[in-house]
């Protein structure tokens, strides 16, 4: 009997024991949880790109190579007066490398003959400058060159870009970091303790927008289809609480 009774009185021991372990456990993990405190800031400025660049191209469809050749020869003078007579400079006029390939003519059963049926002769032409303005007038009027005979297509939108976009960056991170301040500041307030110095701090992805969008990616997002951009900036700190 004495004996089932000192076991007892070990099992009891060891429970208290190890409830006493938790305990001890969880209020070393409160206090390690305490000395810290992790926020995220962000910061946000709206510029306008202060320069652009467009390509589109100019095509010819003829019965053979040579022919689709000389006609964009002829075309080309043309198109290059129509962007003189849009404000832009012969230096702002890059014509870039042709492309040509050949069309074969289609058989009756719906299969591919041997037989090339014309030639296609493609030359882009890219159109750069610093007045964005320009460049987007001429992408939406360039169009007025069909009724020259000329087709013409574009495969992509202008692109706007920021050259300040460096210093800006640094800028921001330096905003987020005092976003990231204020925050853990007002956060704080209501248990009457002091922020301490940065423990940690980490740069988020810069993420490039359109002002009007909400946009992100967690890799960054980078709009060159704006001439507005909205350069949002993200800080996450850890900071001492004293």
């Amino acid at each position: 009997m004495y004996e089932k009774f000192k076991d007892f009185q070990l099992a009891i021991l060891g429970v208290c024991l190890a409830i006493g372990l938790i305990f001890a456990a969880l209020i070393s993990t409160t206090n390690l949880s305490k000395d810290s405190i992790s926020v995220t800031g962000s910061a946000y400025e709206i510029v306008k790109s202060d320069s652009a660049n467009w390509t589109f191209s100019i095509k010819s469809r003829e019965a053979t190579k040579l022919q689709a050749y000389k006609k964009i020869k002829e075309q080309l003078p043309v198109v290059e007066q129509y962007i003189l007579s849009k404000g832009f400079t012969k230096d702002q006029i890059e014509i870039k490398l042709a492309n040509s390939y050949e069309t074969y003519k289609t058989n009756p059963n719906g299969s591919v003959s041997g037989l090339i049926d014309y030639y296609t002769y493609e030359q882009p032409i890219k159109i750069s400058s610093k007045d964005v303005e320009k460049i987007k007038d001429l992408s939406t009027s360039y169009q007025e060159l069909t009724e020259k005979g000329i087709n013409i297509s574009s495969y992509e939108e202008p692109q706007y870009h920021y050259s300040k976009l460096a210093d800006l960056k640094v800028k921001l991170l330096q905003q987020a970091t005092t976003d990231a301040r204020n925050r853990a500041k007002s956060m704080l307030k209501s248990n009457h303790n002091r922020l301490g110095k940065i423990r940690s701090a980490k740069m988020g992805v810069f993420q490039i927008t359109p002002v009007d969008s909400n946009d992100v990616s967690d890799s960054g997002y980078n709009d060159l289809s704006s001439i507005e951009k909205k350069v949002t900036a993200v800080a996450n700190v850890t900071f001492a609480i004293k």
